[in-house]
């Protein structure tokens, strides 16, 4: 059993009923001086919400630590679990050795030859060769995973975040199958002994389920950005795609930006600005 009801946290972030997109409680309506979001207070006074939520990357404001505290501080508040991580034999016996070439990953580095291959150039500018590019789930406008779960165990709200239900998942893998981003993972294995701190505020995830990024739905409930973007130094905004004064909006009209596999119709909602 896990620490804490998953059913408890899916209402708490608001996304009890399956399928069908919470209500916004707030709206995003306009920027103030610092280009900050503000929020025109609704029913819930802390819940920030938006028409479509997006992220924009920064990459100028990228570096090795950067992109490693972004990882790890998404991964630590999620209880993603490492199989590098040492087990606790006493509490949990019989545990089967760590396979290395299996891992579940909410946000990670790419290259950018893997990150875009179909931008990919001869005379690519040499700073792009060795960055690592943060790719995570992109909370497509036009999800494939969504269409292709059976369950409905992957939906997406009315404010374009495309969420898992663990309850509902039942392991098929259809949905990593669909995703042309490769941002699915899959426990094969019990991931709660991996796990080297569990966080109580966070489910934990069992045995047959997929999980991936849920652009921090948990957080936005209750006012609060997403871990990655506190951790990023700047480097990622997360914030309403649909309105034009937004600091995402702000950042998308004034910069150069590309998305991943932009051809194949998904309508990505990370944005890299270069």
């Amino acid at each position: 059993m896990m620490k804490k009801s998953r059913r408890s946290f899916l209402k708490v972030a608001g996304i009890a009923a399956i399928g069908l997109g919470a209500a916004p409680a707030m709206t995003f309506a306009a920027s103030d001086s610092h280009g900050a979001a503000q929020a025109v207070k609704g029913k819930n006074q802390e819940a920030l919400s938006a028409h479509r939520w997006g992220m924009v990357i920064d990459t100028s404001k990228l570096n090795e630590e950067v992109a490693k505290n972004i990882t790890e501080a998404c991964h630590r508040n999620h209880n993603v679990p490492d199989f590098n991580h040492e087990v606790d034999e006493e509490k949990y016996p019989n545990t089967r050795p760590t396979n290395p070439k299996q891992e579940i990953k909410w946000i990670w580095e790419e290259h950018f030859n893997y990150a875009f291959p179909d931008m990919e150039d001869e005379f690519l500018v040499e700073k792009f060769k060795h960055l690592g590019f943060p790719v995570t789930c992109n909370h497509c406008k036009n999800a494939p995973c969504v269409q292709a779960c059976p369950t409905q165990a992957t939906f997406k709200r009315e404010d374009g975040i495309v969420l898992m239900d663990f309850h509902r998942c039942i392991g098929c893998r259809f949905c990593m199958a669909a995703c042309p981003y490769g941002a699915r993972s899959f426990n094969f294995r019990d991931p709660r002994p991996f796990i080297a701190e569990t966080v109580p505020e966070f489910p934990t995830r069992s045995k047959g389920v997929v999980e991936k990024c849920n652009l921090c739905a948990e957080r936005l409930a209750k006012g609060q950005m997403p871990h990655c973007v506190e951790a990023s130094e700047g480097a990622i905004v997360v914030g309403d795609l649909e309105d034009p004064e937004s600091e995402v909006r702000v950042l998308l009209n004034e910069n150069y930006s590309i998305r991943r596999k932009q051809s194949l119709g998904t309508e990505p909602s990370v944005y890299y600005v270069v």
